[in-house]
C-alpha cells in the first residue's frame, strides 16, 4: 500500500512512517524539511504547508493520506505564535483537501489529526464523540483555553468543509501520546518523576487523557481499514486524575516520593520554559467510545500497566 503523510517528519509522523515501512509499504513524507533525498525507506517530498504544489501528484493513486502537519503548541501563546499555530493547521487541511479533490484517483480514506483539546474542562463525566461537551464556553477558565478549543474547532471544520466525495474522512481527537522518544511527554514526566519531583499537579484531580504510542499507530492501522468516518476518540479506555497518573509513574519507576507542584509554580514554571499550563492543568476527561464500540480492543489500556511497560523500554533505551 502507498501511504502519504503530510507532517510526518514530528515525533507521531516517524513512529508512524517506520511502523508502515516495516510492513513493507510505501511512505512518503510531506515536509516543509525535505531536501530532495530518501529518509531511509521512506521518501520524503518538499511542500509549504499551505497550497497545492507538485507533491499533490503523490496522492494519486495513494491507499490513505494521514495528515499530521501543525506547528507545535509547546509554546507561550503569543499573538505570532497563535498566528502560527492556526493557520498551519488550518492552511495544511485545506491543501490536503483541494490535492484530493483535484486527483482522478484519490486517497480511499483521509486520517486528519486533530486534538483531544477540543473538549470541555470537565470532571464530572467522561467526554465521548456523541454526548462529549466541546469547550470554549467554561466559566472562569484561562483565554488561552478558550483559543485552543477555537483553534481545535477550526482544524475540524477545515477537514468538514473539504469537498472529498470519494475520500472518508475521520478527524483524530487524540490524547497525548506517551513514548520512550526524547523530549515527548512521557520523557518529561519521567525525568521529574526520576528526580522526586514528580508529584501531583495544581490541586491534582484535573484528568490525564494518554494513549501509549504502540495503540497509537495500531488506531491509525486499524482506521485506514475501517469504515468509520466523522471524530474519533483516540484515546486510551482509562483516564484517570493526575495525582493518580503521577503516583502510578513513580510506582513503575520504583520512587517512593513525588514533590506536588502548586499551581503558581506551574504558572512561573510556565514562562521560564516557555510553553503553556493548559498541557497539564486542562482537565481532559476522553474516552474512545466509538473505537470501543467498532471493536477496537487496546493493548494498553490501563495506565499502570502501560508506564511500567513505556518505563522498562525508557530504561533499555536511555539509562546508562
Amino acid at each position: 500500500m502507498k501511504f502519504v503523510i503530510p507532517g510526518g517528519s514530528g515525533q507521531l509522523g516517524k513512529g508512524l512512517a517506520n511502523a508502515f515501512t516495516r510492513d513493507g509499504h510505501e511512505v512518503v513524507v510531506l515536509s516543509r524539511a525535505a531536501d530532495g533525498r530518501d529518509a531511509g525507506p521512506m521518501r520524503k517530498v518538499g511542500w509549504d504547508g499551505k497550497t497545492v504544489g507538485a507533491w499533490a501528484a503523490e496522492l494519486e493513486g495513494a491507499d490513505a493520506v494521514i495528515n499530521l502537519a501543525g506547528r507545535s503548541v509547546n509554546c507561550r501563546y503569543t499573538p505570532s505564535n497563535r498566528r502560527a499555530i492556526l493557520e498551519s493547521r488550518v492552511d495544511s487541511t485545506n491543501a490536503v483537501g483541494l490535492a484530493i479533490a483535484g486527483c482522478a484517483s484519490p486517497p480511499r480514506v483521509w486520517l486528519q489529526a486533530s486534538t483531544a483539546t477540543i473538549y470541555a474542562h470537565r470532571y464530572d463525566a467522561p467526554n465521548d464523540e456523541r454526548t462529549g461537551v466541546i469547550g470554549g464556553g467554561e466559566p472562569g477558565v484561562p483565554e488561552t483555553w478558550r483559543f485552543s478549543v477555537e483553534v481545535a474547532r477550526a482544524w475540524e471544520q477545515a477537514l468538514e468543509d473539504a469537498v472529498t466525495p470519494q475520500t472518508r474522512k475521520v478527524a483524530l481527537r487524540t490524547a497525548i501520546v506517551m513514548s520512550t522518544d526524547r523530549g515527548g511527554a512521557f520523557d518529561i514526566l519521567l525525568s521529574l518523576a526520576r528526580r522526586g519531583l514528580g508529584g501531583a499537579s495544581g490541586n491534582g484531580r484535573q484528568y490525564v487523557s494518554w494513549i501509549h504510542d504502540a495503540d497509537w499507530v495500531r488506531v491509525v492501522r486499524w482506521l485506514i481499514d475501517s469504515d468509520l468516518a466523522g471524530p474519533v476518540n483516540v484515546a486510551a479506555t482509562q483516564p484517570l486524575p493526575n495525582a493518580d497518573f503521577m503516583r502510578a509513574l513513580r510506582e513503575a519507576w520504583g520512587v517512593r516520593v513525588g514533590l506536588p507542584a502548586a499551581r503558581w509554580m506551574l504558572e512561573l514554571g510556565a514562562v521560564f520554559l516557555r510553553t503553556e499550563t493548559e498541557l497539564v492543568l486542562k482537565s481532559r476527561r476522553v474516552v474512545p467510545t466509538r473505537l470501543s464500540e467498532a471493536g477496537f480492543q487496546f493493548s494498553h489500556p490501563s495506565w499502570p500497566e502501560a508506564a511500567r511497560d513505556l518505563c522498562a523500554q525508557w530504561r533499555s533505551l536511555h539509562a546508562r
